[in-house]
């Protein structure tokens, strides 16, 4: 009797993992060969563009990249975008998929988290509609985050490849954290993401990892949209974050910290973090110690679009609005001053401070604000922002060998970037997106 039930034990852990695999093949891609004719192709925004191209695609995958409108194959289905220019899938390393623009903060004590997945599979697909092939979700409720990502690769719904991060890590009260509630509403809402000290901090980076997730974020300084009226500085200590990134270093995890405040921006990447998110108040030593350990800057513009028009719609309580009045008058001045350090540049949005849909009007204001060139931003779009992801061998390119991520528009976005602000035909794992 011991024996069957231990054998029964067995079949039933087995069987998650084995009902993952077999509705999983391929992650979801068709399975049928497909044949893409390009008008114009950009493969890679770093070299010329190319003339009319066929990419082959099998299983998901590009197959090869040949010159000129080849026919296709006996059962191959042929996907006609000769009167396009055709690109890599779009990468946003930064947004909120379960989260939309608003000012009632209190939504969090009222909706559930089952809410915010019904809010992430809406966004998810107006994401990828919009030519953003893979996104890097940056803070949501436990397991939501986690959840999407798996129904998008399973071809549950359409959406973008997601890596996530869940709840961001915290300090009491900081940026992250439940706010604005009395204790006992606070208690009850909790995410378990709070930590204080190094021993308790690498513990919470080691929960997250055990929960599934693909980065670990946490918050360097204070934010703009929480409750807290802390300030934009630095929230954890020295000791703390180095805790935060060695650990999930130790676990082959990347690092995000949110920051804003110059301090605490250079605190982070004294430690080897490797991306700094927004970093409004870098200044020319916080850029230094970026340089020195090879962070990169995710400036996420489009927030500060999102929190203008919150400004103007009085969506926001005294506290906030006041931190948003802070970071407006420096829109776009750190991420110049990276580029001309040779800091990487790579972009991000922070969809869900903004209708999300809207993330390519980041382009034009990395042109306008940063000092791009179309080719720049195209490229921190794709190959920059797949190298800080950890997935240049994976996406950003159309290439043999690469997953079958990519997108379509009319004219030239090399001469006109805003040609990206509206896309006529998405790819993601080989699957069209309708």
């Amino acid at each position: 009797m011991i024996i069957r039930l231990l054998a029964a034990f067995a079949l039933l852990l087995a069987a998650p993992a084995a009902a993952q695999t077999a509705a999983a093949p391929g992650e979801g891609a068709e399975s049928r060969t497909i044949v893409v004719h390009a008008g114009r192709l950009i493969a890679d925004p770093s070299e010329p563009a190319r003339g009319p191209s066929t990419i082959l695609i099998a299983d998901g995958r590009i197959q090869s990249v040949a010159e000129g409108l080849q026919p296709p194959p006996p059962g191959a289905r042929l996907v006609d975008l000769s009167a396009l220019t055709v690109l890599p899938g779009l990468i946003d390393s930064h947004v909120h998929l379960s989260g939309n623009p608003g000012g009632e903060f209190w939504r969090e004590a009222v909706d559930p988290d089952e809410y915010a997945v019904v809010l992430g599979v809406e966004n998810a697909l107006r994401t990828a509609r919009a030519g953003f092939t893979t996104v890097r979700d940056l803070g949501s409720p436990p397991q939501v985050g986690h959840v999407l990502r798996r129904g998008t690769a399973e071809g549950r719904f359409p959406g973008p490849r997601i890596l996530s991060s869940g709840p961001g890590l915290s300090i009491i009260g900081g940026h992250g954290d439940v706010s604005g509630f009395r204790p006992e509403v606070v208690e009850a809402l909790s995410a378990g993401n709070v930590c204080t000290g190094p021993e308790q901090c690498a513990a919470r980076v080691r929960e997250a990892s055990r929960a599934g997730a693909d980065v670990i974020k946490f918050t360097a300084t204070g934010g703009v949209l929480s409750q807290q009226a802390r300030g934009l500085e630095a929230h954890f200590t020295d000791a703390e974050m180095r805790a935060i990134v060695e650990t999930a270093h130790s676990l082959g995890l990347k690092v995000a910290a949110h920051a804003h405040g110059a301090r605490g921006i250079e605190a982070a990447a004294r430690v080897g973090v490797d991306s700094i998110e927004h970093g409004t108040f870098a200044d020319a030593a916080a850029i230094e110690a970026m340089g020195r350990s090879g962070t990169a800057l995710v400036p996420t513009l489009m927030a500060y679009t999102g929190i203008r028009e919150g400004l103007e719609q009085n969506r926001y309580t005294p506290p906030v609005a006041a931190k948003v009045r802070e970071t407006l008058e420096l829109v776009g001045r750190a991420a110049r001053a990276a580029r001309a350090a040779d800091v990487p540049v790579v972009f991000g949005t922070d969809a869900g401070v903004f209708e999300h849909g809207r993330n390519a009007e980041e382009f034009a204001l990395l042109v306008e604000r940063v000092g791009m060139s179309p080719a720049e931003a195209i490229a921190s779009a794709t190959t920059a922002a797949a190298r800080l992801l950890g997935l240049e061998t994976e996406v950003g390119r159309i290439a043999p060998g690469y997953s079958a991520d990519l997108i379509a528009v009319s004219g030239d976005p090399l001469e006109n970037v805003r040609a990206l602000e509206d896309v006529e035909y998405v790819m993601v794992r080989g699957r069209t997106v309708e």
